[in-house]
């Protein structure tokens, strides 16, 4: 699913161009003993799915590939609902939504809603190369080329994130400019200090690691001089030195270890030497913007929140709050 070719092309004239073979070596070593027992079946979807010509492909308002008048040229009923059903062999559904020749892709998570709050405080993304870190499907990397970026790279360990990124590849274009690693941020290569991109997104990431401040730290290296990071992340209301660590778990949650404040993240940033620190958003998780769906028919926020009190995790702490912070290195 990964075309290594394309990936050194989109990145040859830029400043990662020397760590294409690294991205190879490096995803090859994480497979190794990987015994998913899904992968093989995601494989044969792969090569199973019926081949359709993209048509009008949508990235800039939207996630949208082709229409059902295309569809219905190419598909008959039978073979229509074969492909709805292998879609959803991929569920759950997270990052979204998508609209693939007419069909709805109802994700758990309204993540245009995200798009949309941080768009207007972002450095444009016209002709700049991006790291993705912790992307999930890669939805937001496909808005990123929406907006004109020149070359993305998503990184994300999961495997099934990995698969429903190759099936929107397989449509909207193999040639587009947009990848997707299996890999973790501390699988990323050490790059000079000279190099590296010109804008790191990390957005739901930062709570699930042991240590934030490295994390931080790993963001930066990633960066050109004057590059832009963009933060999302759980937040609690308080001062800079608020910080929540639940002893159990977060919204059922387990892996949950820091979540401070937006005044306090910003600190952390300033202190890993980052400059024009900006909290630009702050918002209440809705349920609207977090729920489960036919694609996504797991538990989700409703489920997490205290029925008597949405203002409260079922476990007692604040409900989730979300941050978008915008620094430069």
């Amino acid at each position: 699913m990964i075309n290594y070719k394309q990936l050194e092309k989109h990145f040859s004239d830029t400043e990662l161009a020397e760590y294409a073979s690294f991205w190879e070596r490096a995803v090859e070593q994480k497979m190794q003993g990987f015994t998913h027992g899904y992968t093989k079946q995601w494989q044969q979807l792969m090569t199973d799915l019926p081949v359709l010509p993209a048509g009008k492909v949508e990235l800039k308002e939207k996630v949208s590939i082709g229409s059902a008048q295309l569809l219905n040229e190419h598909l008959d009923e039978g073979e229509q609902q074969a492909f709805v059903s292998a879609l959803k062999t991929l569920s759950p559904w997270r990052k979204g939504p998508f609209d693939v020749y007419g069909i709805h892709i109802d994700t758990e998570w309204r993540s245009d809603w995200k798009w949309d709050r941080l768009l207007p405080h972002i450095s444009p993304l016209q002709d700049r190369t991006v790291i993705d870190v912790g992307c999930g499907n890669g939805y937001h990397c496909w808005r990123m080329l929406g907006e004109g970026a020149k070359a993305v790279l998503g990184i994300d360990p999961t495997q099934k994130f990995l698969a429903q990124f190759g099936v929107m590849k397989r449509y909207l274009g193999a040639d587009l400019p947009a990848h997707l690693l299996p890999l973790g941020i501390e699988d990323m290569p050490k790059i000079k200090e000279s190099e590296g991109v010109d804008t790191v997104f990390s957005m739901g990431v930062l709570y699930h690691r042991k240590s934030p401040i490295d994390h931080l730290l790993d963001l930066k290296a990633l960066l050109v001089p004057g590059g832009e990071l963009v933060l999302e992340t759980i937040v609690i209301d308080g001062d800079e030195s608020t910080v929540l660590v639940p002893q159990g778990r977060y919204a059922q949650m387990r892996n949950i270890w820091f979540l401070p404040s937006a005044k306090a993240l910003a600190l952390w940033l300033r202190k890993c030497g980052f400059k024009d620190v900006r909290i630009v958003d702050v918002d209440t998780t809705s349920l609207n913007e977090q729920r489960a769906t036919p694609w996504m028919d797991f538990h989700s926020l409703s489920n997490f929140l205290d029925p008597e009190n949405n203002a409260k995790t079922i476990e007692g702490h604040p409900a989730p709050k979300r941050a978008i912070l915008v620094a430069h290195l």
